[in-house]
């Protein structure tokens, strides 16, 4: 038992590395996945965002239903002006939300008619390894 406990410990030394890695590099996948669908949205091609997002998203609201509330909430705000990655967090866990591999995202965005805002941008991990928005939320 005496010998044990040291692999043990050495074991998740080893580990620990590996997984933050993993985590890093899930984290990078995601955020240039919200980049790019983030794109859509500044080109107020919100249908084309829907078609790219997660199918947990595609489930909750019809394409027309998302295209019709990003046009309400996003049209006011006129255009982006910077948007600044503020934080990303990976998470196997979202309230609400099935269990999964998803990247919490925040930015600091300047839009024309709202400085100051928060977008907050959730990818998940797909069945097919790529990474999808689920989610997209601005403050």
């Amino acid at each position: 038992m005496r010998i044990l406990a040291p692999i043990v410990i050495a074991a998740a030394a080893f580990a620990a590395p590996i997984l933050h890695a993993q985590e890093a590099s899930h984290v990078a996948a995601a955020t240039d996945a919200a980049t790019r669908w983030l794109a859509l949205m500044d080109e107020g091609k919100s249908g084309d965002g829907w078609e790219q997002g997660a199918a947990l998203m595609q489930a909750a609201v019809t394409r027309d239903k998302w295209s019709a509330v990003l046009a309400g909430v996003r049209t006011p705000l006129g255009a982006v002006s910077s948007r600044t990655l503020k934080s990303a967090q990976y998470t196997r866990a979202i309230p609400g939300a099935p269990e999964g591999e998803y990247v919490v995202i925040h930015y600091d965005t300047q839009f024309a008619n709202k400085a100051g805002a928060t977008e907050m941008v959730v990818p998940m991990r797909a069945a097919d390894g790529s990474w999808k928005v689920s989610g997209y939320f601005i403050r």
